[in-house]
């Protein structure tokens, strides 16, 4: 105790006490598909189906909402601003969002997200007078602003089938909606708009060029109609033709500015005022919905280049990921965060993110990379290594590329066309080794492997018996160095395991074999694989995961692995796993994203897209920082960040932070967090007069938590408290204070 207290004292003045908080969810989402544009006097809001940004036009920032800010609904497709300034966004889910630019804050109405309604796409919002109108996949629905209720629905026109398709609606007097059955109009009269007698309806009989109306304007006291085959106007009993110029021509949106009727194909807007027709807007680009501002002129969302300002013909996004694709993840050493993004045609590159901003790279931008079928991703120091779908694998350091292939290394390509050399995964062993596993290598050699100094080996695994097994995917090395993979081949679907004794050229002394269901694995249907903190195999399977934990038995004479099933992961598809420093495990599936603890006994948390800001319950990949805690998820939506305290232990104590201070003990969920910890630390709280209060260790990482209470679990008394961490040996220690106030 003595030298404990001599230890204390001496770095009670030196340590650093601040208050810090955790956690904090991140989305970063792609935002240049924009469904829907709204101008307003400063700027402009766009729906995408990444979320919502503004656009301020006088300092050219961007203010993006996404589900970790706000918002319910994901895939945005229709945007309005009511009277009193609140922007209104409506989803392909049915959710409505409502965000309050004054108060920063978002409120969602989820009545047509919860009702029986399927599809239940929001396709437009509109603000009328003191009512929003949402033309919706089944309807018409009437929303009061002020009560945030939704007080009718209209889904029976006439004669047409109930809870059609509606496009757009127009008040104009009496409402017109457009559907993909013809137009609707309320009439004269007509005050119960729920009875489908209250509607008139056109179709092609009575002159619309099309059935499939897409949106309905008044101009120059005109009704107006854009179809899939051209214009019409209504002269109150039938439609005429209107424009000839756009007979056959499928119209997305119209818009009326001033004296201008604003008339958009997917991909030009065309000009008429005063009987005159100009080309305004030309673009490659697929259009989708416009929008007018005096200030920036015409709008136009667009399908791949955000918002298209026509003035300076100028496309409008916020920095983010080139698409919401994140089919692979990596940290690397500097704490960037690398996507791969797909393979064959899904490809476009991949993206870096340094925590700040977004880069993306694609063989136009960065021809060197030669290919953008890039879809898994390793990060060894300085190196970054991408594996692509044909092409070889790609490693960055630093500002240099190198494409490694069959023109410059003996691997091989696939059986069907050994040019085509499709790279799955990489590992390193404990002598600095790099191995390459291959897909489906013509000559059987799926292993490949680089030696420090730059000396290629090629193996071929004896458990294949000769065989030709492709759709290698996953490989972890072990710390035998015994490499584990895994194949999806439907003719021999299990695990496989090589390790070649450490000698590169002769074959008699390699070791290697096959598991599967027989063995038993849960299923042979194998997605992942990890080497955990203790070196145990975890295996993700169609149904649940497997541990292996005696892996060190395959380099016996007589190997006799010990396989057992996670009982908490039982039933799940698993499609990736991540292990944390505190040997956590991360793993992803269908139904979202699951921590449980180190032996994977006790599912510690469950988070989906409807108890937390996971912008979707499928999960495609998982890795982490651990130098900061920053788990990233990588979904079929979007790549979604947040922070833990499984942070990567110190090598040795330097200083204690121990925060929030002063901790306050007010009955409820206290936590002090004690940060600066090596691995397995123990820790100490003492009075200032040295009688132990509590002692507890560390979970194993930098971080380590403190409840408030004494060892018998009573709450502890105002006063300075003491908080001493040492090493297991007792040989190194550092000490902080805490002001404890309780109320």
């Amino acid at each position: 105790m003595k030298k404990i207290t001599v230890i204390l004292f001496a770095f009670l003045f030196n340590s650093l006490i601040f208050s810090q908080s955790l956690g904090g969810w991140q989305t970063y989402t792609e935002m240049k598909d924009v469904e829907a544009v709204q101008a307003t006097s400063s700027g402009f809001w766009a729906a995408s189906t990444g979320g919502a940004f503004f656009y301020n036009k006088d300092d050219q920032s961007y203010r993006a909402l996404r589900k970790s800010n706000g918002l319910n609904g994901i895939l945005l497709t229709s945007t309005t601003i009511d009277n009193n300034g609140n922007v209104w966004f409506g989803s392909q889910e049915g959710i409505i969002d409502i965000y309050n630019p004054g108060t920063n804050s978002v409120q969602s109405l989820l009545d047509i997200y919860n009702s029986n309604k399927n599809p239940r796409q929001i396709n437009e919002l509109v603000t009328i007078g003191d009512t929003i109108i949402a033309s919706t996949d089944f309807g018409i629905t009437l929303i009061d602003p002020q009560k945030l209720i939704l007080y009718d629905t209209y889904f029976r026109f006439g004669t047409f089938p109930s809870n059609i398709k509606v496009n757009s609606t127009l008040k104009a007097g009496k409402i017109y909606a457009a559907t993909n059955y013809g137009v609707a109009v309320q009439k004269d009269g007509a005050i119960n708009l729920s009875a489908p007698e209250s509607w008139s309806v056109y179709q092609t009989a009575d002159g619309l060029p099309s059935d499939t109306v897409n949106k309905i304007v008044k101009f120059n006291n005109s009704i107006i109609a854009a179809t899939d085959n051209g214009l019409a106007y209504f002269d109150g009993t039938k439609w005429d033709p209107f424009l000839p110029q756009f007979n056959n021509t499928v119209l997305i949106d119209l818009l009326v500015a001033n004296d201008t009727l604003f008339i958009a194909n997917s991909n030009t807007v065309y000009a008429y005022s005063n009987g005159n027709l100009t080309d305004y807007l030309s673009t490659s680009t697929q259009l989708t919905k416009i929008s007018y501002s005096e200030n920036l002129g015409l709008l136009a969302g667009s399908s791949i280049t955000g918002v298209i300002a026509a003035k300076k013909n100028t496309a409008l996004y916020p920095n983010g990921p080139e698409a919401n694709q994140f089919l692979g993840i990596n940290i690397d050493d500097s704490g960037n965060l690398w996507c791969a993004s797909g393979t064959d045609v899904s490809g476009i590159g991949f993206y870096k993110f340094d925590g700040n901003e977004w880069t993306n790279y694609n063989k136009t931008n960065t021809p060197q990379i030669q290919t953008n079928t890039y879809f898994t991703v390793r990060s060894f120091g300085s190196d970054v290594l991408f594996g692509s779908w044909g092409q070889g694998f790609l490693s960055i350091t630093g500002n240099s590329y190198k494409v490694y292939g069959i023109n410059n290394t003996q691997m091989k390509g696939i059986q069907k066309a050994p040019d085509f050399l499709v790279i799955t995964d990489f590992g390193k062993d404990s002598k600095g080794n790099l191995w390459i596993l291959n897909y489906g290598a013509s000559d059987n050699k799926m292993l490949s492997m680089v030696t420090p100094d730059s000396t290629w080996y090629y193996f071929s695994v004896p458990a294949f018996y000769g065989q030709y097994i492709q759709i290698n995917m996953g490989m972890a090395i072990d710390q035998y160095d015994t490499k584990w993979f895994y194949s999806q081949d439907q003719n021999k679907p299990g695990l496989f395991y090589f390790n070649e004794n450490g000698t590169y050229t002769d074959t008699k002394d390699d070791i290697s074999g096959y598991i599967n269901s027989s063995n038993g694995l849960n299923n042979n249907t194998i997605n992942s694989i990890l080497v955990d903190k203790r070196g145990d195999i975890w295996v993700g399977t169609g149904l649940g995961v497997n541990i292996i934990s005696n892996n060190g038995s395959v380099l016996s004479s007589k190997p006799a692995l010990s396989i057992t099933s996670v009982f908490t992961l039982r039933q799940q598809t698993i499609n990736c796993m991540a292990v944390d420093p505190i040997n956590q495990k991360w793993i992803g599936t269908n139904q979202g994203l699951l921590l449980v603890n180190s032996d994977g006994t006790s599912l510690i948390a469950s988070y989906d897209s409807k108890n937390s800001p996971l912008p979707s319950d499928i999960i495609k990949s998982i890795t982490i920082d651990d130098n900061s805690g920053i788990v990233y998820v990588g979904t079929d939506a979007a790549i979604t960040s947040f922070k833990t305290a499984a942070i990567k232990p110190q090598d040795s104590f330097t200083n204690l932070f121990v925060y929030p201070s002063p901790f306050i003990l007010n009955g409820g969920n206290n936590q002090l967090t004690i940060s600066g910890l090596v691995v397995d630390s123990d820790i100490k709280i003492l009075t200032i007069a040295g009688r132990l209060i509590s002692e507890f260790s560390s979970p194993g990482g930098n971080v380590a938590f403190w409840d408030g209470k004494d060892m018998n679990g009573n709450y502890v008394s105002s006063g300075i408290y003491l908080v001493v961490a040492f090493d297991k040996e007792g040989n190194n220690a550092v000490a902080g204070k805490i002001a404890v106030i309780r109320k």
